[in-house]
């Protein structure tokens, strides 16, 4: 027999009290899905005719949609405003590579807050928000990560992705994949509350979809053009159409399975998309595209389901956009503290349920570079030349009123100067060096696309999904800028193709007084991957990679330059390499 004391008792009584508070329907699961350069037109709910997204539709119809839903012009800017509820400025996200998209350690994130209210958080796909810990999602609150942390990925079908710190090969097209994860997950964790994040990186480019929906575009006319006309690249347009009934199909493959496990009156499931169309294609005559900071390139679609709780068919006219979306879950799912940083967003589920009684207009900046517009309810100012459109009147901006209306044109001048001043606009942003060392996400990447170099070393392609190449001489330095978290040992690997000709030529890794050096003895030489593009892509084209241990080096806690370099060139180059790993060993601390 066992004899439990009274404390043990009281505890197991108080976790039985906890999981039965969790699991009843004040406490929602949360599904986020997040599309990658979806345009407001590419859904047939819409008004697009030249395709057809039963999914989203139906999601729309069995919910709520915001018909007025604003992020920001490029990716990472987006995310961190969704993940923290604050302007990415104040995050320190003010680009989308070089490390400029790294989120600030002070920020809570929206996943920070639902795993410390209990609930299990989960993120697949495409992050590009920081790929080192305590950047890297499993050290901002999700649990579990599956996906790639940059800001696109190089290969779409049989992709190499990140599955908790190891690079595994997957079969199949990328989205199916990081859906079959999303499906996985929520059958594994049915019985608990969970969080997860599902972030496509489809419509982006590179433009590749499988033959099943390019074949429905391929030769069909597209009926509704873009404002772009003539110049409207059709090609692109049936690639990203044929992409986007791709991402409906696993929507409803998600949609499917929550109803199967009869989830569907327990779980929030909200869908959008991270900016504007990232081509000249029918957007509902906005004005503006993917980076621009006029409508198009910031209004996308949103639709939020809660069988049972958010009333069918509603739609919501008020502005509202991803800085609401912490403020607005935590509000849904009962979930009480979410950080101490003051929000920027703020809780619009009242207009969920109709409670739009004396709501009041609000403001919503868009920022890219040095570009800024500002948008109420009815008026959207465009810094750039004094402009300033009556959206009821002119939704699609051709009209500029700013004489007309000068009392509304001082209020929003002022509204940006009071941002700028707010945010650190105007301040100097300073790269913070690529962390090295935690002895809880031990593996560190060093990705060629985050390196500098001198010489005649160059990346495959001056873009994310990049190798380096050309690495032809000892003249040739490549550095990265890391701050070493912990005093110890770290195993360094990298990531390399060399052809048997090329084979022999010496490594060399240095930082501070660590010195390791290694010789390449094997060749390795595949192709590039067939892609199957639709279009000749700018991005590089991928290829395998063989991982190679070049030995131990004893690094230093601080900052410093890694730097990788070569004394001898054994044929006409060194190798392309893709990434170096330094992983702590952590007996050695």
């Amino acid at each position: 027999m066992i004899r439990l004391t009274l404390p043990v008792l009281l505890l197991s009584v108080f976790l039985c009290f906890v999981s039965a508070v969790l699991a009843d329907s004040s406490h929602p699961n949360v599904v986020i899905i997040l599309a990658d350069d979806q345009g407001w037109g590419d859904v047939s709910v819409h008004g697009n005719t030249n395709l057809k997204t039963p999914n989203l539709d139906s999601l729309a119809a069995q919910g709520a949609t915001f018909d007025r839903f604003f992020v920001c012009p490029l990716c990472s800017p987006t995310r961190a405003e969704f993940l923290t509820g604050r302007y990415h400025l104040r995050s320190n996200v003010f680009g989308v590579t070089m490390g400029r998209e790294r989120m600030s350690l002070e920020e809570t994130t929206i996943a920070d807050t639902f795993l410390a209210a209990g609930y299990s958080t989960a993120m697949f796909g495409k992050w590009h928000n920081g790929s080192q810990y305590p950047y890297h999602p499993t050290g901002r609150g999700f649990q579990e990560f599956f996906g790639f942390t940059t800001g696109y990925w190089g290969n779409y079908f049989d992709p190499i992705l990140e599955n908790n710190g190891t690079m595994v090969k997957e079969k199949g097209y990328i989205t199916d994949i990081l859906t079959d994860k999303t499906i996985q997950y929520i059958e594994e964790n049915q019985d608990k509350p969970f969080f997860c994040y599902l972030a496509l990186n489809t419509p982006h480019s590179p433009w590749m979809v499988p033959d099943e929906y390019w074949n429905r575009f391929s030769d069909d006319p597209i009926v509704l053009r873009g404002r772009a006309g003539e110049n409207e690249e059709l090609p692109k347009t049936r690639c990203a159409l044929a992409m986007c009934e791709n991402i409906d199909w696993n929507v409803g493959r998600i949609i499917k399975k929550l109803d199967e496990l009869k989830l569907n009156n327990n779980t929030i499931v909200i869908y959008f998309s991270d900016n504007g169309p990232n081509s000249n294609r029918w957007n509902g005559d906005m004005k503006g595209r993917k980076s621009s900071v006029e409508e198009g390139g910031v209004r996308v679609p949103f639709f939020i389901r809660w069988t049972g709780t958010i009333p069918a068919g509603t739609t919501v006219t008020q502005i509202a956009g991803g800085i609401d979306l912490l403020p607005t879950l935590a509000k849904l799912a009962n979930v009480k503290q979410i950080g101490t940083l003051p929000l920027d967003g703020i809780d619009v589920s009242p207009l969920l349920f109709g409670k739009n009684e004396n709501w009041q207009d609000r403001t919503i900046v868009s920022q890219n570079g040095t570009r800024l517009a500002v948008r109420s309810q009815q008026y959207r100012y465009v810094e750039e030349d004094d402009q300033l459109f009556d959206m009821i009147a002119d939704p699609g901006q051709r009209k500029n009123i700013a004489d007309k209306q000068p009392e509304v044109l001082k209020r929003f001048v002022q509204t940006l100067e009071d941002w700028k001043e707010s945010t650190r606009y105007n301040v100097q942003r300073d790269v913070v060096p690529i962390p090295v060392g935690y002895s809880e996400y031990p593996w560190t990447p060093l990705p060629a696309r985050d390196a500098e170099f001198t010489g005649n070393v160059r990346r495959s392609v001056a873009t994310i999904s990049s190798y380096v190449t050309d690495w032809t001489s000892p003249e040739d330095k490549i550095s990265w800028y890391i701050d070493v978290h912990t005093d110890g040992d770290y195993i360094a690997k990298i990531h390399y193709t060399c052809p048997e000709s090329d084979v022999g030529s010496q490594i060399e890794l240095r930082c501070g007084d660590g010195i390791l050096q290694a010789k390449i003895t094997e060749p390795f030489d595949p192709p590039l991957y067939d892609q199957r593009d639709r279009i000749p892509r700018h991005e590089s084209y991928m290829k395998d990679f063989r991982e190679m241990t070049l030995g131990t080096i004893s690094l230093k806690k601080g900052v410093r330059s890694l730097e990788l370099s070569v004394p001898q060139v054994a044929g006409k180059q060194v190798a392309d390499f893709w990434f170096i790993s330094l992983t702590l060993d952590k007996e050695s601390q």
